[in-house]
């Protein structure tokens, strides 16, 4: 059931930020450094206009951190750093306002700014700041939340309201506190919009953790008040486009502002597909402005489902495991209405098709698949959905056949016709089918299924390798449809016999929030290798795999082994920081875990059956508190085969 209502909280009447904010912020691709100047934000703006990113609704172009002298001048006044913007703020302002697009600022609520150079904050200039900011023409101002001198954040974040309102200039004000004082309970009528949590990274353990937090605060978003989950990370580097695509989905189901966070002037083609998706934008933009709601979330598979104005529901089936999972939900569920049929439509794919009211789909690892679902009494014009999955273990070892059973399934009202279904693998590889691979019809609810024998190549070297899940229909008018499921197979070697560190076996894969996991050494920073030896309240482990919450570690173990154990807990390096909790997974079932564990705590020895299992994965979850400082150890972690 979806939560309760959180009562309706005033929102200021003034107007603004009606659907969430949409446009540029250049901290997550520049931070400090010297290329944040006064050519890059007006290339921003040229590029928001030339690449249709302006017509897409994307409207502000805000500056961060680092835009001032580490001064005020002899009148107390803010002073735009001079190399950074030779003409200052205002001339910046009218060029972007010239293009038809609104400038935005950035100071915060402390004495300085959150820069280790020491810029000046508003605390104690709030007035004086925030005519500064009008007279320059601004239309939008992060407010963020260092150097506060502990003084209480309901009091300097009004303060700052009031100092805007006095300009007489619309500014949309953005709470950037961190959601540390729970601003979702509080500021809907001091600003628009205000974070939720920590700062995001460039990393799917930071996307991650920030979804978790925030997707709970639905009931506190409305128009005029938007929960904040942080600026978008798309087109880093630090993701794939899978899951930058589930990253840019996820924030418009959650109706989350949307905050270009990658130099426009370096971006691929790819990025500005995601950024630029006019079907996605209008999830995150519709006017109601609900936040989507968690209608279920077990195994690592969400549906996330967003009410609309028209009626119809934005859904986003989201696949949070490291491996392709089936997902599903219903039109009931999602709260739409009984219907003869209902209208799916694709919003990555841009294709529609009719459900008879099952919404399902087999979503590859981290990816998302984002629908709006309608009941529409027109629903028969388009071809019956059809659901492709793969049965079947995808792990092989090279030389060593292994089974795997398609399905396509009709979820629609009317007959799929003329059905044919393709699996092909890697050149090289041997794909058969052993039954059979088409059918003249498959009717409403009905399941083609067909088994194949894979074989990869003596001498393939293990690693993962793409399939690919091809079938071709026809709508009972005739409408040749193609649908295409993207998957990937892992070629194994068989764990050896006898006791193994699991830090000196290969993994199958293996994900951390800070950096890569790292062997035999604790995660250190963000590089690779950069970590020092395994320390555990004092105690060295020269065996082991550090990590960083959120982390995910999978091994193949072949159904021959029996047991994992390890000596685990927060590493010593950040000092009394980090909160953690550990689990060992046999294939679905939790075999082991520990409750939340400090810094402050010895190691805990942790040991889990898995007999019988063909993949065991080390998890490391964080604490339910955010990420920071996270750093875990997985010391002495053996496995007995």
């Amino acid at each position: 059931p979806p939560p309760p209502a959180a009562p309706a909280a005033p929102s200021p009447a003034d107007g603004l930020a009606r659907t969430p904010p949409m446009g540029f912020n250049n901290w997550n691709s520049t931070h400090c450094r010297a290329e944040f100047d006064e050519s890059m934000v007006k290339g921003i703006a040229d590029l928001f206009v030339q690449k249709g990113l302006k017509d897409a609704g994307y409207q502000y172009v805000n500056l961060d951190d680092c835009w001032a002298l580490p001064e005020r001048d002899a009148n107390g006044r803010l002073v735009p750093d001079p190399v950074r913007f030779p003409h200052g703020i205002k001339a910046v302002a009218d060029y972007v306002h010239a293009k038809g697009l609104k400038l935005g600022i950035y100071t915060s609520a402390g004495t300085k700014t959150c820069n280790s150079a020491g810029f000046p904050g508003a605390l104690g200039h709030e007035y004086g700041d925030a005519r500064q900011f009008a007279e320059w023409g601004v239309d939008y101002l992060k407010y963020d939340n260092c150097n506060n001198q502990g003084v209480d954040a309901k009091e300097r974040y009004r303060t700052m309201r009031d100092a805007l309102k006095a300009t007489g200039r619309p500014i949309v004000y953005s709470i950037c506190e961190w959601g540390e004082n729970k601003p979702w309970e509080w500021a809907a009528d001091v600003g628009h919009l205000w974070r939720t949590t920590g700062d995001i990274s460039d990393s799917w353990s930071s996307m991650l953790s920030i979804l978790k937090q925030n997707l709970p605060l639905a009931p506190y978003a409305g128009p005029g008040r938007w929960n904040d989950p942080d600026m978008l990370e798309v087109g880093n580097g630090g993701m794939t486009d899978t899951e930058y695509r589930s990253h840019f989905s996820l924030w418009s189901v959650m109706a989350a502002p949307l905050l270009i966070g990658t130099d426009l002037r370096k971006a691929s083609r790819a990025t500005y597909e995601i950024l630029g998706n006019k079907e996605v934008i209008a999830v995150d933009q519709d006017p109601l402005g609900k936040q989507g709601v968690v209608v279920s979330s077990g195994g690592g598979r969400w549906v996330v489902a967003k009410e609309m104005k028209d009626g119809s529901r934005a859904v986003a089936l989201f696949n949070e495991s490291g491996t392709a999972q089936r997902i599903a939900t219903s039109a009931d569920a999602v709260g739409l209405p009984d219907a003869a049929g209902y209208t799916l439509r694709d919003l990555w794919q841009h294709r529609s098709y009719h459900s008879a009211g099952t919404i399902a789909a087999t979503v590859p690892a981290h990816g998302t698949v984002l629908v709006r679902v309608s009941a529409d009494p027109r629903w028969a014009a388009h071809p019956p959905a059809v659901e492709l999955g793969l049965d079947g273990s995808p792990l092989l070892e090279a030389a060593t056949p292994a089974t795997l059973t398609s399905t396509v399934t009709d979820l629609g009202r009317t007959p799929a016709r003329r059905v044919s279904v393709t699996l092909t693998g890697p050149a090289g590889w041997t794909v058969r089918a052993t039954s059979a691979a088409s059918a003249p019809s498959l009717p409403a609810g009905g399941t083609l299924r067909t088994g194949w024998r894979v074989t990869a190549p003596a001498g393939t070297s293990t690693g993962s390798y793409g399939l690919t899940l091809r079938t071709r229909y026809r709508s009972p008018s005739g409408t040749p449809v193609t649908s295409t499921l993207p998957l990937s197979a892992s070629v194994v070697v068989p764990p050896p016999a006898g006791t193994s560190y699991l830090g000196d076996l290969p993994w199958l894969s293996a994900t951390s929030g800070w950096g890569p996991v790292e062997r035999d050494t604790s995660n250190g920073e963000s590089a690779a290798g950069d970590g020092g030896p395994l320390t555990i309240g004092g105690t060295v482990y020269a065996k082991g795999l550090g990590v960083h919450a959120l982390s995910d570690i999978s091994f193949y173990t072949g159904k021959a082994c029996e047991k994992v154990t390890a000596d685990v807990g927060v590493d010593d390096e950040k000092g009394s920081k980090g909160t953690v909790a550990f689990e060992i997974w046999a294939d679905g079932t939790k075999a082991a875990a520990t409750g939340v564990l400090t810094n402050a705590l010895p190691a805990q020895p942790l040991t889990a059956d898995v007999s019988g299992a063909e993949v065991v994965r080390l998890v490391v979850t964080d604490g339910a508190d955010g990420v920071d400082s996270d750093h875990a150890d997985w010391a002495e972690a053996r496995l007995v085969c």
